[in-house]
């Protein structure tokens, strides 16, 4: 019998990442290209990212220039607290 991996969800703590690659182009390396990469990941470590750029490092020609990162953790709206007083400067 096939053992089913479990997949990751919200309730595990795991929520959408989505990473910009900008990788160099094999034939032409003076020209970059962009990878949208989307995956549910668990935030500061990102274990599915650094899976997928292991793979992209061992597999793929392209070298990668810059990856840019965004997660709900990363843009969230600031917590907003009331203000009991008010201090002057001059």
């Amino acid at each position: 019998m096939a053992t089913l991996k479990k997949r990751p969800s919200w309730i595990d703590g795991y929520s959408l990442t989505t990473a910009e690659i900008l990788y160099h182009l094999p034939d032409y390396p003076h020209l970059l290209q962009t990878f949208i990469w989307q995956q549910l990941d668990l935030f500061p470590h990102l274990p599915e990212l650094k899976k997928f750029l292991a793979f992209w490092q061992t597999t793929l020609d392209g070298p990668v220039h810059s990856v840019t990162v965004m997660h709900r953790q990363l843009i969230k709206p600031a917590d907003l607290r009331t203000v009991s007083g008010e201090f002057l400067l001059h």
